[in-house]
């Protein structure tokens, strides 16, 4: 088939498509409103147009191309057809551009969904003109999309459907969220303590503490998984730590560190050491309790770990003297071990 009598044949064809095209809208008034069916009319009349006028525009361009022989009709056909659609679907492109910076995002949609076969663009197009139902629709029916479907149906506040899909997702946070918004406490609270328990479950102890402080506003709950994880050694440190910046009362966190420290076994002094570092820069009213257990810690474990008495320096900052004891207890011990 030559270039002349394929354009020739897709126009034909094209004009049988449209006149079906109008049966077809004729039909649908019966089952939709008529202002429904003119907006499809119209949208249908200007592809119809674009595509006549590529269609004529190639019809042209073939006669003036006629003069310059044949190189393959096979080859030649192939590579018309594609430029054809090409052409067409750049067309289709610019019509959705149009509709978009228009602000007729439903019309944009169609064209994406229904000419270019794009239903990811459509229901994008949608979300980003604030349709979030219908692009929720196209996210969840077309493109099996739940998570997106979720979003958009968070955004347009129909929490229901928001809150079935992020169960299937098994996003029990966001469904405790959702129902919060709902006001619904109850259920928030049955997502939110799934989340804790599966946090402590995988030894998160300090993310379980945040669900218990931040979602369900139990801030006793927190600080009972914080202590949890410092007494079982699940993460202890950042728990331990947690434990101590919850406390605002600087007498009863004097009083707390004191209490932690005599319950604190010997293979975890270090780490508590460590933790007073913290809590001696916090408030100077702690400055006094934090520096005693230092030196008790230090005192006990510079037998076996040596390197301890450089953290003496963290408890007197301004102290400088200490710095040449410490120097000189390193080298004092160096001789000895030389000798």
């Amino acid at each position: 088939m030559n270039k002349q009598k394929f354009i020739d044949k897709f126009i034909r064809a094209f004009f049988i498509l449209i006149f079906l095209k109008i049966l077809g809208l004729i039909a649908q008034l019966f089952h939709q409103s008529f202002w429904s069916v003119l907006g499809t009319l119209g949208i249908f009349i200007i592809v119809a147009v674009i595509i006549l006028l590529v269609m004529v525009s190639l019809k042209d361009k073939e006669r003036g191309d006629k003069g310059l022989g044949k190189r393959g009709g096979s080859g030649g056909s192939f590579y018309l057809e594609n430029s054809l659609f090409d052409r067409i679907r750049s067309k289709y492109e610019e019509l959705a551009e149009k509709y978009v910076s228009e602000g007729d995002y439903k019309k944009a949609a169609k064209v994406y969904m229904n000419l270019l076969q794009d239903n990811y663009r459509a229901a994008k197009t949608l979300e980003n003109g604030g349709l979030y139902n219908e692009a929720a629709v196209i996210y969840l029916k077309k493109l099996n999309n739940k998570s997106d479907a979720a979003i958009c149906y968070e955004k347009a506040k129909q929490y229901r459907k928001a809150i079935d899909l992020y169960k299937e997702l098994e996003q029990k946070e966001k469904v405790g969220d959702l129902y919060k918004e709902m006001n619904d406490v109850k259920n928030a609270h049955i997502y939110y303590q799934m989340v804790a328990d599966d946090f402590v479950g995988n030894n998160q102890m300090v993310k379980a503490s945040l669900i218990y402080r931040k979602k369900m506003e139990s801030p006793d709950e927190a600080q009972k998984v914080l202590l949890k994880g410092w007494e079982e050694n699940k993460d202890a440190f950042n728990c331990l730590n947690n434990y101590f910046a919850n406390i605002f009362d600087v007498k009863q966190l004097e009083n707390q560190i004191q209490v932690l420290y005599k319950d604190t076994p010997t293979d975890k002094k270090i780490m508590y050491l460590e933790a007073m570092k913290y809590e001696f820069k916090k408030d100077p009213k702690l400055q006094s309790v934090a520096r005693n257990i230092a030196y008790q810690i230090i005192s006990e474990k510079v037998e076996t770990h040596s390197e301890i008495v450089n953290e003496l320096k963290h408890f007197n900052p301004d102290d400088q003297v200490i710095l040449k004891d410490i120097s000189r207890y390193k080298t004092g011990r160096n001789k000895m071990f030389r000798n």
